[in-house]
């Protein structure tokens, strides 16, 4: 699987919310709203979410391991860190 960042918007500020990311996946499809939070423990990538009628956010993409997590997370903070 290769993932290539397509955008990111960076978000000035004081707050958590650091950018938003668009990542292609194997070049044919496109993962938009993934974002780049700085939490405790330093930057870490967030899933594209929507809000429930229950008020609560729910994820809507999930990596199916924590390898290709780890390689989405290793893309998207790597592209982040150079910009």
């Amino acid at each position: 699987m290769i993932f290539k960042v397509i955008r990111i918007h960076r978000i000035d500020g004081e707050g958590n919310l650091k950018a938003f990311v668009d990542v292609a996946l194997d070049e044919c499809l496109l993962l938009k709203g993934l974002r780049v939070v700085e939490g405790r423990s330093g930057l870490f990538v967030s899933m594209p979410r929507e809000k429930g009628r229950d008020n609560r956010w729910y994820e809507t993409v999930h990596p199916m391991d924590k390898e290709t997590k780890d390689a989405l997370t290793e893309v998207v903070l790597g592209a982040y860190e150079q910009r």
